[in-house]
């Protein structure tokens, strides 16, 4: 669950326990189609576009969860592509990214940020990680 930064404006999306595990939603947060996903059985959330740009399509939400090497994933039920839930990074085309947004489950409620996390936080954060893993 990306927290890198402290949006203003949060958007409750549903309870925790109306996303199955393991699979996503999609909401309108600011007027923008948002695919939240819940990871596991516990409280890992993630939100990114739900819009394709390879299948130029609004349907990631509908995507299989799952993970390769360290990362959490979504596969796009079209064309298979995979997107990092964490950074919105498209794994085979990374032209085709896409935005990434802060989530968090409070007093049961799955919320998101309405601004997506910008890349240069994310990529701060990576390397902050990386630094630490390596020391």
């Amino acid at each position: 669950m990306s927290q890198a930064h402290h949006p203003e404006t949060w958007t409750a999306i549903c309870t925790l326990r109306d996303i199955v595990p393991n699979t996503g939603v999609c909401a309108l947060v600011d007027r923008k189609q948002v695919a939240v996903f819940r990871i596991g059985r516990g409280e890992e959330v993630y939100a990114v576009a739900n819009f394709d740009p390879n299948a130029r399509a609004n349907v990631l939400s509908r995507g299989l969860t799952g993970s390769l090497g360290n990362r959490v994933v979504v596969a796009s039920p079209i064309y298979k592509h995979h997107f990092d839930l964490r950074t919105g990074e498209c794994l085979e085309a990374p032209e085709h990214s896409i935005d990434a947004y802060a989530a968090r489950v409070y007093d049961g409620k799955v919320w998101v940020a309405a601004s997506a996390v910008t890349r240069e936080i994310e990529e701060e954060v990576e390397a902050a990680i990386e630094e630490e893993l390596a020391a």
